[in-house]
């Protein structure tokens, strides 16, 4: 046996031994290695084969990194290390079989956290009390957002990594699998490097916010190299856990194929206002069934050989900012409850406390007299009281912050409540709310000063803290160590990119996704337009296509570009239609839209427009920043003026002013802004073409929502539901599936997960803070468009 120092502790006693090997088994491990029985690849060299008794190892080069992964006998763990890390392995032996273990701190002991039969609470009690300070206030830190796996190794990134003792890393790159896996490895293998009897081990844990999405709403993430499905909300309106559990199941491992040991999701937030910006990213707007799939989601993703933590945000429930504006900037920063229903998005939470980490929500809460809804008028990482429900309700795992929270404002901060505050007084407050991990903080210092304001107070005696410094932060040490080692990063944090081109966008995955997608689009109605059919039905009929454009918005962060273009893409609709007719565009020049001119419909057999909800600026909408004005966020394309009945004449929530008063937040008799009211023109357009061909052709109207990172998802079917034939909704899929669905390929499934409001009165007479209290709209078959509504070819579905 090479790199070997032989047996370094007695060995178990027999029943012990298969007791623990059980109980490692049956929970997390790492990604699972190539069998070494397999023969010489492209990607391994070097093998020592043993006896089916004792583990055997083989080199592996991903081009970049080299790595030697160790294949333990009869089902124990699979390891993985640099050779050049200075790591040797250990020796177990139980009878006729030799088990290996990895000797992270190079004291040629095998330690507890070293033991991988060990369960993780024990190994991370364990490693908690060895890791230095400042490893600690490292741990601590959750790294920006990096986006460019394909430059390697950067000098920032060592920086970080050596002097600032970060380990938590955000990949937010898209899906192509060697730059992410040579990236990943040649960062494990600098991290190892650094490691000392007196600083031990600790491998990077990579995570990402959602990636699957067939629409690429979420992030630049709808490449061919993943399995894709519908966004939260798709999966929502199958109203199935088993396809969530599925999907968690199949997307972990995708994620650890990549080297993503850690998922910045679910989130399940409730939809309790139709026009957040974020009701994209949910389970919708009913507590039970958010609960229940949320559930299956956490399970899904850290069950099993390819175990990845979850993170379920954004605690207590994100989705009541006044007016529906968003809480990453100070115009949304005030999450408001006038239906008194503080308590109620924090249900979805009770169902998921298995989950790794939570993140919290960005909001000050505020209740409906404008008082402090939990403890005081702070962001929720800085309020005891709000991130104590959370810890009161069982939950031991990691409580991280959303990101940049204790960064100025300037630097796209969103430290609310806390303006006034140093940036180390931010993150003392922080770490006294019983947070373990700051969010898009890569630097040390502010840690460590706050671990200095911790100890004084301490010392002082004056009541504030009530444990020393170092006792606190090895709390959050041990619930940080414990995520990680659930997942196996510290057995196996390398990834073998031949394995990872096998595992992701495997044929299975990609079926599976694509059928859900088919199971996610809702169809709200249908007058005779859709009916079950054949492709080749389809194949010499003729399709008419209108056009659009954006107008975009100019946002400082997360601003959309102006476009235009197809409401669906001419290519995708030729794969099922003989012929593609769409209008003629006149540009002025600059290449803006001055005008459309219809085709002749003569030969059309069918018109499908595909429409977005109305955009409005995303994480900056209900707001003229222009003016200074705060405006409406309306689900209407045309301009809503909000002067009706039910408008709030002020504002429940607003800053405090130099005179004492409170800022009016009102947007009272304010007009909205939206960039793609030319969406509805395209419908009305298509209707009159329809009308004056003097021909019976279908018009299908078709709502692509989670196109965009933010989308509220929702509109007011009023303004186009009498022009349409029929009408589905989507949620994150690709245009083919709309196409099946819309041509009878497929019979639709799928419910609304959020309501459909029947004006935008009706939005203003409802409460920010309570689920489906929103009248729904009527067609005009007579069926309501509330939550759990859709139909299939026989009628709405019960």
């Amino acid at each position: 046996m090479t790199i070997a120092r032989g047996s370094v502790r007695p060995v178990l006693a027999g029943a012990a031994l298969v007791s623990a090997l059980a109980l490692v088994l049956a929970g997390c491990t790492s990604t699972p290695s190539t069998d070494p029985s397999d023969g010489a690849s492209a990607s391994a060299s070097g093998t020592t084969a043993g006896d089916e008794n004792t583990y055997s190892t083989r080199e592996v080069n991903d081009g970049k990194t080299t790595f030697v992964e160790v294949t333990n006998p009869d089902g124990g763990k699979t390891l993985s290390y640099s050779p050049d890390s200075g790591i040797e392995l250990l020796d177990v032996t139980h009878g006729d079989l030799t088990y290996a273990f990895k000797d992270m701190n190079r004291n040629g002991e095998l330690d507890t956290w070293e033991d991988w039969r060990l369960d993780a609470s024990e190994r991370a009690a364990d490693l908690a009390q060895q890791l230095s300070v400042e490893q600690i206030q490292g741990l601590m830190l959750f790294s920006s957002h990096e986006r460019s796996p394909a430059d390697g190794l950067t000098d920032a990134q060592k920086t970080y990594l050596s002097d600032d003792r970060l380990r938590n890393v955000l990949n937010a790159a898209d899906n192509q699998i060697a730059p992410s896996v040579t990236w990943v490895n040649e960062m494990e293998a600098f991290v190892e490097g650094l490691a000392s009897e007196d600083e031990p081990y600790v491998p990077v844990n990579f995570s990402s916010d959602p990636r699957s999405d067939a629409a690429g709403g979420y992030t630049a993430s709808a490449v061919t190299d993943i399995s894709v499905w519908p966004n939260s909300l798709g999966l929502a309106a199958t109203f199935s856990p088993e396809t969530v559990l599925q999907f968690g199941q199949m997307a972990s491992e995708e994620y650890r194929a990549l080297g993503i040991n850690m998922a910045l999701s679910p989130q399940i937030d409730l939809v309790t206002d139709p026009r957040w910006s974020r009701n994209n990213g949910t389970f919708g707007e009913d507590p039970e069934l958010t609960g229940q799939l949320g559930a299956a989601y956490v399970e899904g993703f850290q069950s099993g050989e390819s175990s990845v933590a979850t993170t379920t945000k954004h605690f207590p429930g994100d989705g009541s900012g006044e007016g529906g504006r968003e809480s990453h900037t100070d115009i949304g920063k005030f999450a408001v409850y006038p239906g008194g229903n503080e308590q109620g998005s924090f249900e979805p939470f009770k169902s998921t406390l298995d989950s790794g980490a939570v993140m919290l929500s960005y909001s000050i809460g505020i209740a409906a007299d404008g008082s402090a809804a939990f403890g005081d008028k702070v962001a929720t990482a800085y309020d005891k009281e709000k991130v104590g429900l959370l810890r009161d309700a069982g939950y031991d795992g990691v409580i991280m912050t959303d990101w940049r929270v204790t960064h100025d404002i300037e630097a796209f901060g969103g430290p609310w409540g806390m303006e006034t505050a140093t940036e180390e007084e931010r993150h003392y407050a922080v770490i006294q709310s019983d947070v373990d991990m700051f969010g898009g903080n890569n630097v040390l210092a502010p840690v460590k000063a706050a671990y200095d304001l911790w100890q004084a107070d301490f010392e002082a005696g004056n009541g504030v803290v009530d444990v020393d410094a170092e006792t606190r932060f090895r709390a959050s040490a041990e619930r940080i160590v414990r995520m990680i080692m659930n997942n196996g990063a510290y057995e196996n944090p390398y990834v073998d990119l031949e394995h990872s081109t096998e595992v992701i966008g495997s044929q299975d995955k990609i079926d599976a996704g694509y059928q859900a997608q088919l199971d996610s689009v809702v169809m709200l109605k249908n007058d005779g337009a859709i009916a079950a059919a054949e492709a080749g039905d389809w194949a010499d009929k003729t399709v008419y296509v209108p056009q659009s454009y954006d107008l975009g918005f100019d946002n400082p962060m997360l601003g959309t570009e102006y476009s235009q273009g197809p409401t669906f893409a001419i290519e995708v609709a030729q794969e099922y239609f003989g012929t593609v007719v769409t209008d003629e565009v006149e540009l002025d020049a600059d290449g803006k839209v001055v005008g459309y001119t219809a085709p002749d419909l003569s030969d059309v057999d069918v018109t499908v427009v595909g429409i977005k909800p109305p955009q409005q600026g995303g994480l900056f909408g209900g707001f003229d920043a222009a003016t200074g004005t705060y405006i409406p966020i309306s689900l209407q394309y045309r301009p809503y003026m909000a002067d009706g009945p039910n408008v709030r004449q002020t504002s429940i929530a607003g800053n405090a002013l130099a005179d004492g008063t409170q800022e009016n937040r009102s947007y009272l008799g304010q007009t909205s802004q939206i960039s793609n009211e030319a969406d509805l023109d395209a419908i009305e357009r298509a209707a009159a073409a329809i009308e004056a061909s003097g021909k019976d052709i279908p018009l299908i109207t078709v709502i692509r929502t989670g196109e965009v990172m933010m989308d509220h998802s929702t509109v007011i079917p009023a303004e186009f539901e009498a022009l349409s034939d029929a009408i589905l909704i989507g949620y994150g899929v690709a245009q083919s599936a709309y196409f099946d669905v819309a041509l009878g390929l497929h019979e639709p499934a799928a419910r609304l997960p959020i309501g459909l409001p029947a004006s935008m009165d009706a939005v203003e007479g409802s409460y920010e803070d309570v689920p489906k209290d929103v009248e729904s709209y009527v067609d005009s078959a007579g069926n309501t468009y509330e939550f759990g509504f859709g139909l299939n070819y026989s009628g709405p579905i019960s």
